[in-house]
């Protein structure tokens, strides 16, 4: 259903009232009229909009009467055209009341509501032959949405943006979980802090990552995630990136604003935009309650609809990998040869072996076999194609053509093989950075796909980005994804991300588009590890813009195992199994060798067990940087499964299960970690036993320091109301 045919239907008065108020606003312009305020549908948030001096547009917001935002100014600054600054004056303004759902692909509900009050106002630069400028503003129960929009004109077509000038007036030093900007990469390990202690921070916090652009001035990341004194849970980001760069935030540690920094191209400028077009949203998440903020859909509803008409071959998986093994067993590794200075023109088969290739037909066939064997839906086989000998930080354009197996590697009998067990293989593609050699071959690398039955495709862009010049999450970038996704559905590919921008809700739109990385994951516990608490933000910060592949499922904690140092995975065995429920995501990684789920099978059984996609989610408790519990009701299914995680400190949670239909008896399958375990010691002690729950039932929980608790649940037969005891 479209916004103007949904507000009809709300409001059948509403054509009247649109009438009357642009005769009165008409009217008001006249005598200077300024201010322009909406709330909420809740009426817990207020939107105010006015023209200050010299006409410079500013918006400030509120919470249950709390300042949120003090007033902030918006504007847009131009290269070749004069700028989207001042000299304004207010020409209309239309309020529309929109209440309306709709079904995604797959996801964490089955049903989204999408319910908005809007302010859109439109703009007048009388020095500029008075040009226009509209802003929209979009005011949900759980936050704020607004962009500029730049409608067709006769004195507007082409014009470069330079810089944004939107600023989020922060009212106090609130706590910050953040990660410094840059323009290349997002996977740094984050930093709480005041907003005043940034600076101080900043250089511990950026820490070594390939291919980083560290923003020179002070500036952090989206979405940034915020917590003040009188208990206000704020989250900043932005939703539907396309066509523009994406969005740093400039940080002032005196006064704790922070305004918009654009990701520059090649040449310094920051968007090239041809009117009617408009910006992403702008969004701030705010809540009282933590869980709201993991809750609200407001980025996605901020998104447009499904672009294609046929969906039904889009299906979320759960997979395993020739993966894992490179980073930790020091048995394998990508490349299949030891030579370096090596071409794509050249005879690959003349290589010299270096016998610790792991995509060999042989090793994919036994992942093949143990995914058969226990349910799951695709194996990912990185490095079965040549160019891997020298690729990595050498930025070099031509290095893999995505059609060209190594020696070792036989795709047609691997095709075959695979159909006959019913699994898939998952594609790779690593770009090295040059996206301009993968979209010259992208066509020929999909139909590639597509002939050897391949229907999902992780893409990476490790390195420096070729066109050379330009960012990762620039302009061109942004572009660039998108029509990989697009490019992608032509062919019925599904695609997960790595390397890429930070997710705004796009998987709305394009829903093959399952999931992306950039962010911090699973790999760098074999990296120097992560922070216990890391978990415990992400979902607050990264995922609030769209699903991660964050590569759960390491059972194996302790990587001396392998005898390679003392590097270990910081959670306990419980956690890593928390995180499926706790870390969404339509796309699941069991990330673990498979050896290693044989030695622990019951452990695995929740791996195996546990949905990936949903038809509720009930944030049952959160607080970010501290602790989470999710449980989530599978897709069609009479089952239920919870994860609760936990950061370095051990804590016992209570957990409901108030959301089960009422007048029935079900099993709930709890692993929870042993009483000896904690991240750092005994993280493979754990316990796993059966209760009898209700809808009135609570479960007194503990969790170990860096530990989880996992649950599954389903309906209770008659055996089990025999054999069982209620919890």
């Amino acid at each position: 259903m479209s916004i103007e045919r949904a507000a009809n239907l709300s409001n059948p008065y509403r054509h009247l009232t649109r009438g009357f108020f642009i005769l009165l606003f008409s009217l008001a312009c006249i005598i200077q009229l300024h201010a322009q305020a909406i709330t909420s549908p809740d009426k817990n948030l207020t939107l105010t909009f006015e023209l200050k001096e010299n006409g410079v547009p500013y918006y400030q917001l509120t919470y249950k009467n709390k300042p949120v935002l003090k007033p902030s100014r918006l504007g847009i600054e131009t290269k070749d055209i004069p700028p989207f600054m001042e000299g304004f004056t207010v020409v209309n303004t239309e309020q529309v009341s929109v209440d309306n759902t709709w079904n995604p692909v797959w996801g964490e509900q089955k049903v989204i509501r999408n319910h908005f009050n809007e302010l859109l106002v439109t703009l007048a630069q009388k020095d500029q032959e008075n040009r226009q400028l509209r802003l929209r503003f979009r005011l949900f129960n759980d936050g704020l949405g607004f962009r500029y929009e730049f409608p067709e004109q006769k004195n507007l077509n082409y014009f470069i943006v330079s810089n944004e000038h939107t600023e989020f007036n922060l009212t106090g030093n609130h706590k910050t979980f953040w990660i410094p900007g840059d323009y290349d990469t997002n996977e740094y390990a984050y930093t709480t802090s005041k907003i005043s202690e940034i600076p101080q921070l900043m250089e511990k916090a950026t820490i070594d990552v390939h291919a980083q652009s560290p923003i020179k001035t002070l500036a952090v990341q989206t979405p940034l995630m915020m917590k003040s004194d009188d208990g206000l849970y704020i989250n900043i980001h932005e939703a539907a990136l396309v066509n523009y760069s994406a969005m740093h935030l400039n940080v002032d540690p005196k006064t704790y604003a922070m305004s918009s920094h654009l990701t520059p191209d090649a040449v310094g400028n920051k968007a090239y935009m041809q009117a009617d077009t408009k910006t992403p949203w702008r969004t701030v998440v705010v809540s009282d309650k933590a869980a709201k903020i993991l809750a609200s859909k407001l980025i996605l509803n901020l998104n447009e609809p499904i672009a294609y008409e046929d969906v039904s071959w889009i299906k979320p998986i759960k997979y395993i990998g020739v993966w894992w093994e490179y980073f930790v067993a020091g048995k394998s590794n990508w490349a299949y040869g030891t030579e370096t200075n090596v071409k794509l023109t050249d005879d690959f088969t003349k290589l010299t072996p270096s016998g610790r290739h792991g995509a060999t037909t042989e090793n994919v066939k036994k992942h093949i076999d143990f995914a058969a064997a226990h349910g799951i839906d695709a194996v990912l086989v990185e490095g079965w194609n040549i160019g891997w000998e020298d690729w990595f930080g050498n930025w070099k354009e031509d290095v893999f053509d995505f059609v060209t197996p190594y020696p070792d590697f036989d795709v047609r009998e691997l095709y075959k093989y695979a159909l006959t067990k019913g699994v898939k293989i998952m594609m790779h593609h690593e770009t090295s950075g040059a996206a301009t050699n993968y979209e010259r071959r992208l066509h020929q690398a999909f139909q590639f796909m597509k002939d050897y039955g391949y229907n999902s495709v992780k893409t990476g862009y490790v390195g420096k980005i070729i066109p050379r010049g330009e960012h990762h999450d620039g302009q061109w970038m942004v572009n660039h994804y998108i029509y990989v996704a697009k490019t992608a559905a032509d062919y019925k590919i599904m695609v997960n991300s790595h390397e890429a921008v930070r997710p705004t809700g796009l998987h709305r739109t394009y829903p093959n588009w399952l999931a992306q990385e950039s962010a911090r994951g699973t790999e760098f516990e074999a990296m120097g590890g992560l922070d216990p608490e890391h978990t415990t933000i992400l979902p607050f910060t990264r995922l609030m813009g769209g699903p991660m592949d964050y590569t759960p499922g390491i059972l194996q904690t302790d990587l001396s195992y392998y005898g390679t140092g003392n590097q270990r995975v910081n959670t306990t065995l419980v956690k890593q199994l928390a995180y499926y429920v706790t870390m969404y995501s339509p796309l699941q990684m069991a990330a673990d060798l498979p050896e290693n789920y044989n030695r622990f099978p019951d452990a695995f059984q929740f791996i195996k067990d546990v949905a990936v996609d949903w038809d509720d989610t009930y944030i049952q408790e959160a607080e970010p940087g501290d602790y989470i519990t999710i449980a989530r009701k599978a897709k069609n299914e009479d089952e239920w499964f919870v994860g609760g995680i936990t950061d370095e400190n051990p804590r016992t949670t209570v957990i409901p299960f108030d959301y089960l239909p009422k007048g029935k008896t079900y099993v709930a399958t709890i692993y929870a970690d042993g009483k000896d375990a904690s991240w750092n010691k005994n993280a493979q002690s754990y316990t796993v036993r059966k209760a009898l729950i209700t809808p009135k039932s609570m479960l007194k929980q503990h969790l170990a320091a860096g530990g989880g608790v996992a649950i599954s649940i389903r309906e209770a037969t008659s055996d089990d109301r025999k054999s069982l005891k209620k919890l």
